[in-house]
C-alpha cells in the first residue's frame, strides 16, 4: 500500500546561500577587510620615526615633478571646481549636483584597493631602501682612524676583499707591440674598444673577457669610440676617419674628416664630432651621413674634446691653456675659459649633472670648475707628470692619470677641497694614455705605453640601471637592440637643440618691441 505523506511532514528546503558580488570581492579580500587593512597600514606608517615616515610618504606619493600629466589632471579638477553653468537650465543644474553628490560604491571599492596596494608597495620600497642603500654609494670605509683607504692595494682587493665574479675584472694585457692603446667603453658597459696607435683595434667582451673581433689597419690610429652601441666603431686613422661594424668590416670612409685627433659621439642627436690637426670642429649625422656642420676654432692643433652629458655642447682643450664650448647651430664658440696659464689643456672631464668640468694642465695642476658661474672652485697638484687624462664616473668619483700614477678622488672632491685621495694605482714604469670608468660597474680601464690595465674602484659605478635610456641594457638580445634603434632614431633631437641651457627649448623668447 502507498503512503500518503502530508505537507507538514516534507523536508525543510536547504537555506538560500547569500551570495556576494564580484565587486564586494578585492583580489580576494572583502571591502570591509582592505578598509581595515588600510587603517592599520596608516595607523603602521603614521607610527613610524620621521624619516622612515617621509620615505615610506615619498615612495607613496611618488616624484614632486610637475610634468605635463599631473599638470592636466590639476586643470581638470579646477575646471570641476569652476564649472560653468550659466548656459544650462534649472533642470539640468539640478541633475548635475544631484550628480556630483551621488555616490558610486564599485568606484570606492576599486579606490580603496588601489589605495592599499599603494600603501603595501610603499612600505616594501622603504624597507628595500634601508636595506640596500639605494641612496649612497658603496665607498670604501675605514674601520678605525689609523688605517686609510689610500693604503689599499688591487692585489689585496682580489685576494681578500672581493668576490670571484668582481675580482676577475682586475688583470693586465701587455701589448708593447702595438703600443700606446686608447680605451672606450660604450654606454651598456658591456664591450671595451683598445685602440693601438700602431693599427691594432679590437673588441673585448667584459662579460666573458674574450675577444669579439680584431684586426689591424696597418697605419697610425689616433683616436676610437663607439657609435650609438657596441655594433659600431668609428676610427681616426692617419689620414680619414673609417666606421667599422663590430666584426672589423669597414663601412664607411668620411673623407671630409682629415687627421682628427679626437672624437665624441653624441648619442641623443646622432652626431658624430671631430677635431684634429686643422683645428677644425666637425659634426656628422651618423644616421643619415650628411655633414651637420663644421667650425673653425682658429686655435691650431686639438685632441681634447668631451662632450658635456647635460646638455651635449661639445667642450674643446686649446693648447693656449683655454677650453671652448661649442653647439653645432653656431660658427662662433659659446664660453671661452682660460683654465691653465701658459700651459696647454691636456684633459678634460665633466659630472654627469652638468655642474662641474675638470680640466688637467700642463702645469701638473688639475683644476675644479663650476659651470654655472664659469668660475675655479679649487685645484690640485699632481706629482710625476701632467694629468694626461681625467674622467669621472657615474657616481662623481673622480679618476686622473699622471705619468705612471692614477690617483682617484671622492665625489666630494669635486664640490671641497680634499686632502687625500680615495684610492691609487701605481703602473710601474707604465704611462697613462687614457682612462675611462665602465658604466654600471666598479671597473676602472686604462691605457697606458705597456698595454690595457683594468683595476676596481669600488663605488665608482651606478648600481641602478634606467631602462628608459636606449642601448644601456648589457644583456639585450639582437631583436631588442634593433627595437632600440628604431626607437632611438625616432627619438633623435635635432642638432639646433644643443644649448648651454638645455631647459631653454620649447619655451616662449620674450620680444623687445613695444607694443
Amino acid at each position: 500500500m502507498s503512503k500518503s505523506i502530508s505537507q507538514s511532514d516534507e523536508a525543510p528546503p536547504p537555506p538560500s546561500k547569500k551570495t556576494k558580488m564580484a565587486s564586494d570581492l578585492t583580489l580576494g579580500a572583502t571591502h570591509n577587510q582592505i578598509l581595515e587593512q588600510r587603517k592599520s597600514l596608516k595607523k603602521q606608517i603614521h607610527s613610524l620615526p620621521r624619516d622612515q615616515k617621509s620615505k615610506v610618504l615619498s615612495h607613496f606619493h611618488g616624484s614632486e615633478r610637475t610634468d605635463m600629466s599631473k599638470q592636466r589632471l590639476r586643470n581638470l579638477r579646477e575646471d570641476d571646481k569652476h564649472q560653468d553653468t550659466s548656459n544650462m537650465s534649472d533642470i539640468q543644474r539640478h541633475t548635475l549636483d544631484k550628480r556630483k553628490r551621488r555616490q558610486n560604491p564599485a568606484l570606492q571599492r576599486q579606490m580603496h584597493r588601489r589605495e592599499t596596494k599603494r600603501l603595501q608597495n610603499a612600505v616594501a620600497a622603504a624597507d628595500a631602501e634601508e636595506i640596500l642603500h639605494t641612496h649612497t654609494t658603496g665607498l670604501v670605509e675605514v674601520e678605525t682612524d689609523m688605517e686609510r683607504t689610500l693604503q689599499l692595494t688591487q692585489q689585496q682587493l682580489k685576494n681578500e676583499h672581493l668576490q670571484e665574479g668582481v675580482a676577475r675584472n682586475i688583470f693586465d694585457l701587455e701589448l708593447k707591440e702595438y703600443s700606446p692603446y686608447k680605451l672606450r667603453y660604450d654606454r651598456s658597459g658591456r664591450f671595451s674598444l683598445l685602440a693601438g696607435a700602431a693599427g691594432h683595434v679590437s673588441i673585448i667582451d667584459q662579460h666573458s673577457l674574450a675577444l669579439t673581433s680584431e684586426f689591424f689597419v696597418n697605419e697610425t690610429v689616433r683616436d676610437a669610440c663607439f657609435l650609438h652601441n657596441g655594433s659600431m666603431m668609428a676610427v681616426a686613422q692617419e689620414k680619414n676617419v673609417f666606421v667599422y661594424d663590430d666584426k672589423g668590416v669597414e663601412i664607411h670612409r668620411m673623407d671630409g674628416h682629415r687627421r682628427v685627433m679626437g672624437m665624441e659621439f653624441l648619442p641623443y642627436h646622432w652626431l658624430l664630432a671631430t677635431i684634429g690637426h686643422s683645428g677644425q670642429l666637425q659634426y656628422q649625422d651618423t644616421s643619415t651621413g650628411a655633414l651637420v656642420s663644421q667650425h673653425r676654432t682658429k686655435m691650431g692643433p686639438c685632441g681634447v674634446i668631451r662632450q658635456n652629458p647635460f646638455n651635449s655642447v661639445v667642450h674643446l682643450g686649446h693648447t693656449n691653456g683655454t677650453v671652448t664650448l661649442w653647439s653645432p647651430s653656431s660658427s662662433e664658440y659659446l664660453v671661452k675659459l682660460l683654465c691653465h696659464k701658459g700651459s696647454p689643456v691636456t684633459s678634460l672631464a665633466m659630472d654627469r649633472s652638468g655642474r662641474y668640468m675638470v680640466t688637467g694642465g700642463g702645469d701638473s695642476k688639475v683644476k675644479v670648475w663650476d659651470l654655472r658661474m664659469y668660475k675655479e672652485v679649487h685645484s690640485y697638484n699632481t706629482y710625476g707628470g701632467a694629468p694626461t687624462c681625467v674622467d669621472i664616473s657615474q657616481t662623481g668619483i673622480l679618476g686622473i692619470g699622471h705619468g705612471c700614477h692614477t690617483t682617484f678622488w671622492r665625489p666630494e672632491a669635486l664640490r671641497v677641497k680634499m686632502k687625500e685621495p680615495y684610492m691609487k694605482h701605481q703602473l710601474s714604469g707604465k704611462g697613462t694614455e687614457s682612462l675611462r670608468f665602465r658604466p654600471f660597474e666598479d671597473v676602472c680601464g686604462i691605457g697606458h705605453t705597456m698595454g690595457i690595465s683594468s683595476i676596481v674602484i669600488p663605488g665608482s659605478g651606478e648600481p641602478n640601471l634606467d631602462s628608459m635610456e636606449h642601448f644601456t641594457n648589457p644583456y639585450m638580445d639582437s631583436k631588442q637592440r634593433r627595437e632600440a634603434e628604431v626607437r632611438s632614431l625616432l627619438e633623435k633631437l635635432s642638432p639646433d637643440m644643443i644649448a648651454l641651457d638645455p631647459d631653454a627649448i620649447g619655451s616662449v623668447e620674450e620680444s623687445n618691441l613695444i607694443q
